[in-house]
């Protein structure tokens, strides 16, 4: 658990936090889920049970969650509650996602997102690097995790 502020906490997700996950997931304005048959309730259970699933707590209220895979390096989620945009959490969960991928034994990041979105404008303003596009016209970026680069900018 990694405290960042009086008010805002890092910590691992638990099952009980999947009705509050779903919400932010489902009310994002961009990046919106059009078949949520695409993510199944047996993968939130694998990154939670296996993997890094790490929510922020402002207040008491979960903000946002981020979901890496500590075997492969992805970053498969990023998502933060729109009412709770831009005070932080999103950089919080990042820093401590990546954290947690380099202690996994890995010396880069990767992730994929749309062009022209707030997604793509937080993850170039902290230092991750467009490698072009996916055969699903997605944005894959990746990022170092060397010790030299910290790990936002």
């Amino acid at each position: 658990m990694a405290t960042i502020d009086e008010a805002r906490l890092i910590r691992k997700a638990v099952a009980a936090d999947e009705p509050r996950i779903r919400a932010i997931r489902m009310g994002v304005r961009e990046n919106i889920l059009s078949d949520p048959s695409k993510v199944t309730d047996e993968d939130v259970a694998w990154y939670r049970d296996n993997a890094i699933f790490l929510v922020a707590e402002d207040a008491g209220e979960i903000a946002g969650f981020a979901c890496a895979n500590h075997q492969t390096g992805l970053i498969w989620a990023l998502f933060i509650d729109p009412a709770q945009e831009g005070r932080g959490h999103g950089r919080a969960l990042i820093d401590a996602a990546l954290a947690g991928l380099k202690a996994a034994g890995h010396a880069q990041a990767w992730l994929e997102t749309g062009a022209g979105t707030r997604a793509e404008r937080f993850y170039r303003r902290h230092g991750w690097r467009d490698m072009g596009r996916g055969l699903d016209g997605q944005i894959v970026f990746t990022r170092s995790l060397s010790q030299e680069e910290p790990l936002t900018a």
